[in-house]
């Protein structure tokens, strides 16, 4: 179990940053920002589909619903906001500049 939760662990990590980066970029729809607010909003709201007050089902409840929301919207997501994602990501390497072929370095 831990080693198809762990993947998935880090794949919502890289999720979240391209829907924030997606949310201020242009290209991206206005539902689906809307859709990242509510999911923001949703997470942080003390009232949800299941209370955290009933013990584990409450978390479970966010544990599940958050994630696929992440990734239904990032499933939306226009090809060119996530091709800035990608650019962006690649720019913000070393001072030498990303990497080309794993070895050499864009100067």
């Amino acid at each position: 179990m831990i080693k198809t939760l762990l993947p998935r662990i880090v794949l919502f990590r890289k999720e979240v940053v391209l829907l924030w980066q997606a949310f201020f970029a242009p290209e991206t729809p206005f539902y689906l920002k809307a859709a990242t607010a509510f999911t923001a909003f949703y997470l942080l709201n003390p009232f949800d589909l299941i209370p955290d007050v009933i013990p584990v089902l409450g978390w479970v409840d966010d544990l599940i619903l958050v994630p696929l929301m992440v990734s239904w919207i990032v499933s939306r997501l226009p090809v060119k906001a996530k091709a800035d994602h990608r650019e962006r990501n690649d720019r913000r390497g070393d001072a030498a500049g990303p990497t080309i072929d794993g070895r050499a370095r864009r100067l």
